[in-house]
């Protein structure tokens, strides 16, 4: 940085020694010339201040300065050169206008002006003395640039944790006002010292930095470039071992990136984010939520056991000798080795349990001293930290956690899988019939993403959903509760991720349709429609049970309904029901339920629709399940 600055300042400061000598050398506008080399003088003793201060300059203003900063100094260059001519021809035809040294003027001290502004606000807190910074003459056709040039460099100038803060507020307010202000400061800089102040700053600040992040990844572009600058190992951090207040608006930060800009995904996966924002979710939310934890412990007395079975020479010799004289000795030797197994057992038991109550004080002691030294709470990925804190921001870090898993699963395999193969289904299942409304309403979204991918990837959706997993039990009975009970907030994600498992549930899993047929009947056009949908991937042809479920549909009195919507619903509505009776009368033609509803004379209809002919998710069903119940109730009607 202080060489860059340098390299910077080392053309200007040349040609300001240049003006002067030759104003110093002119013929002609002495006066005039005299005065330009004053001001020159000026601005080249300030220009040697910067290049001594060098360390200290934000270099983005210093850039932008400094370029018209050599502007200047060219234009007057060529002023005080046409004043050196000293034949008579030369001044003859030398023609320099009355405005021109009035003018060159003005802009040497502005660019005095904007030098002095610049090493006023690279200085520290305490050498400005809270001085009021104003705003350079640059700044005349673009104010803002300067506002955010000045707290960018109070993030970069060593100042107090609560400047910084203010700082970083300011930024906030900014990056919310306008998009525009958004990317002016990533443009200025403004990314790496709000990371910074994330991982040094107290509460308030790192909560600031946080925010200010999360909204100025607006675009593609803007993540793209906050990625670069190294957030997803610093929010991973943060989700590790910081306070939970400062945790939420990570994980609400996490979901704005992600949501902006999909392809960050694995960027945060690879950061081990997607496992801390389960952690805490799962807290206090489902017992034992730490698996790994009990996959060390079963691991640890397996070991023992292991090596209690481990025999000696000596012992081999034994067992020789036993069988060589069975009787006396077996009883004795299987006591012996009971005995021997039980005491390895409960010796390791006890040793680990000594371990853990000694590791249990050092963290306890680390606590108390982090406790003592700085704002910082013990509350991190600690279960005894995080007890302490209070309902409302428990219940906060959970909604944002749920949030960004939601975002970052979107369309994702790898994170899907890494939140499946977690206890993470289980939480969502249980924060949809217990959590506050926010929290419900991420875990529907976050299931719904889930199950979409599930649904284009048969290895996770046989992995994830299989019948017998209980976690995917509860998920299931908690989709069908929401359903049955029509929760309004949750109701069209809960729908669309019973159709995403359509291809999971047996011939016997029958209790899903009813509810989905009910959704039908007088319910609001985006809820019918989504209901519509859902059955569709019941009775669709990719189905292996679309026979079954065809049946239960009909039987539910699902086609009456959709007889209704074809007619009368809206268009939205109209479309996916049209479908879904096409695949009805495709695969089950037999049923006298179809026959007694005419739906033949309903599919008639709608081959004179035209809107309903030039779907494309009709066009190849309609005539095929027209001629195919023509077939059918014909035939029936011959047989009676």
């Amino acid at each position: 940085m202080s060489s860059i600055v340098k390299e910077i300042l080392a053309s200007p400061i040349q040609m300001a020694d240049q003006v002067s000598k030759l104003a110093e050398e002119a013929q002609n506008f002495r006066q005039e010339c005299l005065e330009l080399k004053s001001k020159t003088e000026k601005l080249a003793g300030l220009l040697r201040q910067a290049a001594r201060n060098s360390n200290d300059l934000y270099e983005r203003p210093t850039r932008r300065i400094i370029d018209d900063t050599e502007q200047v100094l060219d234009k007057a260059l060529v002023l005080v050169t046409k004043c050196r001519a000293n034949s008579l021809i030369k001044k003859l035809f030398t023609i320099i206008p009355a405005t021109a040294f009035r003018k060159t003027s003005m802009q040497l001290e502005n660019s005095v002006g904007d030098v002095q502004w610049l090493l006023r606000v690279s200085a520290s807190a305490d050498e400005r003395d809270d001085e009021y910074l104003g705003l350079p003459p640059i700044a005349a056709n673009e104010p803002i640039l300067c506002l955010i040039w000045e707290q960018v460099a109070i993030l970069l100038s060593g100042a107090s944790l609560d400047e910084r803060s203010d700082a970083a507020a300011s930024l906030v307010s900014l990056a919310r006002d306008n998009d525009r202000y958004g990317k002016l400061i990533i443009e200025e800089g403004g990314v790496p010292p709000l990371l910074k102040l994330l991982k040094e700053g107290r509460m308030d600040g790192q909560e600031n930095a946080a925010r200010a992040i999360g909204l100025l990844g607006k675009d593609p572009e803007s993540v793209e470039h906050i990625v670069n600058a190294g957030v997803c190992s610093v929010f991973a951090k943060v989700l590790k071992e910081g306070h939970m207040k400062v945790q939420t608006v990570v994980a609400w930060a996490i979901s704005e990136l992600a949501a902006n800009h999909p392809k960050c995904q694995d960027h945060f996966s690879q950061n081990n984010a997607i496992r801390l924002l389960v952690s805490h979710l799962a807290f206090e939310t489902i017992q034992e939520h730490s698996k790994y934890a009990i996959a060390n412990k079963h691991k640890s007395i397996h070991s023992v056991l292991m090596a209690s079975n481990t025999t000696s020479a000596q012992e081999e010799e034994d067992d020789k000798q036993m069988v060589a004289h069975p009787g006396a000795n077996q009883s004795a030797n299987l006591m012996h080795n009971v005995v021997s197994n039980t005491m390895a057992i409960k010796g390791a038991m006890v040793e680990e349990e000594k371990a853990n109550n000694k590791k249990q004080q050092q963290q306890q002691q680390q606590q108390q001293q982090s406790g003592n030294n700085s704002q910082m709470s013990i509350a991190g990925t600690s279960i005894k930290g995080r007890e302490y804190e209070d309902a409302g921001t428990k219940a906060q870090m959970k909604a944002m956690a749920a949030r960004a898993l939601w975002q970052l699963s979107r369309g994702n395999l790898t994170v899907c899988r890494s939140i499946t193969e977690s206890r993470a289904l289980l939480c969502f299942a249980v924060l949809l019939e217990k959590g506050p409304d926010d929290v419900q309403s991420y875990s529907a979204m976050a299931l719904m993403e889930i199950t979409a991918v599930s649904e284009q990837h048969s290895e996770l959706r046989r992995s994830a959903f299989k019948p017998t997993s209980p976690a995917a039990k509860a998920v299931v009975d908690q989709l069908l509760k929401v359903i049955e009970k029509e929760q309004p907030d949750l109701l069209i994600a809960c729908v669309r991720s019973v159709g995403n498992l359509a291809r999971t549930f047996r011939a016997t899993e029958t209790r899903l349709i009813g509810p989905l047929v009910r959704l039908l009947d007088e319910r609001e056009a985006q809820v019918s429609m989504e209901a519509a949908i859902a059955l569709n991937k019941f009775a669709c042809t990719d189905n292996y049970l679309h026979e079954n479920h065809c049946n239960a549909i009909i039987e539910a009195g699902g086609a009456k309904h959709l007889i209704q919507l074809v007619y009368f619903g809206e268009q939205m509505v109209q479309i996916p029901s049209v479908t879904l009776l096409c695949y009805i009368a495709l695969h089950v033609p037999k049923s006298e339920t179809l026959a007694q509803e005419e739906v033949l004379i309903v599919l008639e209809w709608c081959t004179k629709q035209a809107h309903l002919i030039e779907e494309p998710s009709i066009q190849p069903l309609l005539p095929e399940a027209k001629s195919r119940l023509e077939l059918y109730q014909s035939r029936g009607r011959g047989f009676r």
